[in-house]
């Protein structure tokens, strides 16, 4: 009998704490198979010409069994995911993973399972995103004004960088990475671990560890893929998702010192909000988390607690 081909595709390099739990992912599951199982790692599928936003539409098509890609790309399907788009939602990783892995985290499973053609594997840490831009430094609303700063392709994201003042272009990372040294943008958000091995840091003289959205990756499977598998492959692809999960949650935990300790202070000058600071902003953007609480309604918001 063949083996099964089990196919994950990703967007980052080596180094990438994506990468290294996709790579776990893969150890795990021959580990347990054996021959049973053909595991197949398409790490940066940008290096083939693709967006990243491309990956959802191959894990649909079944051209990949899998792939790590942020929440958001996945709310035209379950709109709910969105949520994690909203503006200072968590104080810190504790308070997002008790989230993530409560009552809340259940309910956006079972809803991509009836509303998706996917099978919501894991949540990973996609980061607390900051400011960086090469005009000035960021330390109040004010300081935003103007500044044309590639987004994600979210709306949700969007209407709260208005409120700050930021011109948002809404672009996939491929694109944005490619464009950075031209005039189209002054600036951007990312995780700090994406600013550096994207090497933003090098047009971006000014970060500012803002954290003002927290970066949900789902890791998603082909539903119908893994339907088709027998129960004790599905098992396994469950463990080795927990598995890598548990790695790559502590790669990101780690990440944000260890980028902080790679930027020159010569090149890039770090702005730390102080505490009054930070509230200003949180301050700016309630009504986008207003608007959001009526439309998903107060009993899903009761999920965060």
């Amino acid at each position: 009998m063949p083996p099964i081909v089990i196919r994950l595709g990703g967007y980052q390099k080596p180094a990438s704490i994506h990468t290294r739990a996709c790579l776990r992912f893969g150890e795990v599951l021959k580990a347990a198979l054996g021959e049973r199982v053909d595991f197949q790692f398409v790490p940066d599928v940008l290096a083939l010409g693709h967006k990243s936003g491309d990956l959802p539409l191959m894990v649909e098509s079944g051209e990949l069994s899998m792939c790590y890609i942020s929440s958001l790309r996945y709310a035209k399907w379950v709109p709910e995911l969105a949520l994690f788009d909203l503006p200072f939602l968590f104080a810190d990783r504790p308070a997002a993973y008790r989230v993530l892995d409560g009552k809340l985290g259940q309910s956006l499973r079972a809803k991509t399972a009836a509303q998706s053609p996917f099978q919501l594997l894991a949540y990973w840490d996609n980061g607390f995103r900051h400011f960086s831009n090469k005009l000035r430094p960021i330390r109040t609303p004010a300081d935003c004004r103007g500044i044309r700063t590639r987004i994600q392709i979210s709306e949700v994201q969007a209407a709260s960088l208005r409120l700050l003042g930021f011109e948002p272009i809404l672009e996939d990372i491929k694109l944005f990475v490619e464009q950075i040294g031209g005039d189209r943008f002054d600036g951007q958000d990312n995780p700090l671990t994406n600013i550096v091995n994207f090497n933003i840091h090098k047009h971006h003289r000014y970060i500012t560890m803002s954290g003002h959205v927290y970066g949900v990756a789902c890791l998603m499977c082909n539903r119908e893929q893994y339907e088709s598998w027998p129960a004790a492959v599905q098992h396994a692809v469950d463990q080795a998702a927990a598995e890598a999960t548990v790695l790559q949650r502590q790669l990101a935990a780690a990440e944000d010192e260890e980028m902080l300790k790679r930027l020159d202070p010569a090149q890039n000058e770090v702005v730390k909000l102080t505490p009054e600071e930070h509230r200003a902003f949180a301050q700016a953007v309630k009504p986008v988390t207003d608007k959001y609480r009526k439309d998903f309604g107060e009993s899903f918001f009761a999920l965060l607690d």
